[in-house]
């Protein structure tokens, strides 16, 4: 799913680089937009499907994980499902590549073990988050 630059408003300033492929609809024009806001654009290697691993994660862990389990019913229902599966995917959802930590989690700091856990649901009740309860 592809968002319009102009509609981030604010957030453009949170981009600082692209990472694409080097299909041809790309132009240069398209990467004049982006580096109009200050945004490094990057092309992967050619003939190497490997370099974007990230990208294509997260791509599979939103099918299999959020999409793939709802009846869409618009671009907008969309948009607010992938950009609540993205915050969870960024802020609770553990990694195996960085200890079972979430990607905003600070790895410095180590959490007291609680003995009470609170549950939340997110994605439209579709993953349940667990937090340490205050």
């Amino acid at each position: 799913m592809t968002t319009p630059l102009w509609q981030l408003g604010n957030r453009v300033s949170d981009f600082t680089h692209l990472i694409r492929d080097r299909d041809a609809k790309f132009t240069t024009a398209f990467d004049a937009v982006f580096i109009s806001e200050d945004i490094t654009v990057a092309k992967i290697p050619p003939r190497s499907p490997h370099c974007n691993p990230h990208a294509e994660r997260f791509v599979r862990s939103a099918r299999e994980e959020c999409t793939d389990r709802f009846l869409i019913y618009g671009r907008d229902h969309a948009e607010k499902i992938l950009h609540e599966y993205a915050t969870h995917f960024n802020r609770h959802r553990p990694h195996q590549g960085r200890d079972q930590l979430a990607p905003l989690d600070d790895p410095k700091v180590i959490p007291f073990p609680t003995a009470r856990i609170q549950r939340r649901q997110a994605v439209a009740s579709l993953i349940n988050e667990y937090r340490p309860a205050s």
